[in-house]
């Protein structure tokens, strides 16, 4: 008899890993769905947590603290910000509140955080007005010469008003600022002086002319002051010294301007008056 050729069962080595393989798939699509569930009951809880935090009585705010206002007043900073005592500290998003109160055009900076367990602070920084700008319509600048908003109504009307500016002076569009306006602001930053001869309170108008420069209109009656370009703190010294020697001589009557564009030969003019022989003096 000759040998027999054996067989292999094929059949059940084919079996058996398909089996295997699927058990292999049922177990990967368990461990899917029991980190999905998994996941799911997280986010349950993280939800009722978070709704319990930010609705607990614990964290109501029953004290809000304004730091800062001094035009607005807290509540008007309350209405800003969309705020009011009792609300749940933890509910309120401070990047929200903070950007509505920068919305505001008086608020210059701002800062809203909390401490628990029940007190929100805000710290805001309101512009310092400078000066109108009359533009055509009028602005006021602030003491860096930002332009921050325009003229209401209801806004300060004592401070100095500018003129024969253009918006191209300004520094609006990332340009520098014009020599005109860098005229001004230097007039102004001195008038800011505690002991300034001429304190930005007292002068009512700054007008610019692009070829002579800076006059100012100044005091109760509006009197005409000079200063053209460049010098002005030496030509404020000369004005204070001037202003001191017409209040010793009692001169009268008063002086209608004074001209400081060149400061070798100052030229003051006296107000019309029948009794004096003439109305202008070189000091």
């Amino acid at each position: 008899m000759g040998n027999k050729h054996i067989r292999k069962n094929h059949y059940k080595g084919t079996s058996t890993k398909r089996r295997v393989k699927i058990l292999q798939h049922f177990i990967c699509c368990f461990e899917i769905v029991t980190a999905v569930a998994i996941l799911t009951v997280m986010s349950f809880v993280f939800i009722l947590a978070h709704d319990f935090i930010t609705q607990c009585d614990y964290f109501r705010s029953d004290n809000i603290v304004v730091r800062g206002g001094h035009r607005l007043s807290k509540q008007q900073i309350f209405e800003q910000a969309n705020i009011n005592k009792g609300i749940n500290i933890l509910s309120v998003n401070l990047s929200i509140i903070r950007n509505r109160l920068l919305a505001h055009s008086w608020i210059a900076e701002a800062e809203v955080r909390r401490e628990l367990p029940d007190v929100i602070i805000i710290r805001i920084k309101e512009h310092e007005p400078l000066a109108i700008l009359d533009l055509g319509r009028r602005f006021l600048i602030n003491v860096n010469g930002e332009v921050f908003k325009e003229c209401t109504a209801s806004d300060p009307d004592v401070l100095p008003v500018v003129s024969g500016l253009q918006f191209s002076d300004l520094n609006i569009s990332g340009e520098p600022r014009s020599t005109s306006f860098n005229a001004v602001m230097e007039v102004l930053r001195l008038g800011r002086e505690s002991d300034s001869i001429l304190p930005n309170g007292k002068i009512k108008k700054i007008r610019v002319d692009r070829q002579i420069g800076i006059t100012l209109y100044a005091f109760d009656q509006a009197r005409v002051i000079k200063l053209g370009y460049y010098d002005y703190p030496y030509k404020y010294e000369r004005l204070e010294s001037v202003l001191f020697y017409l209040k010793e001589k009692r001169c009268r009557p008063d002086f209608n301007s004074i001209d400081l564009n060149h400061l070798d030969r100052i030229v003051v003019n006296f107000m019309r008056d029948e009794s004096s022989a003439g109305n202008h003096k070189e000091v």
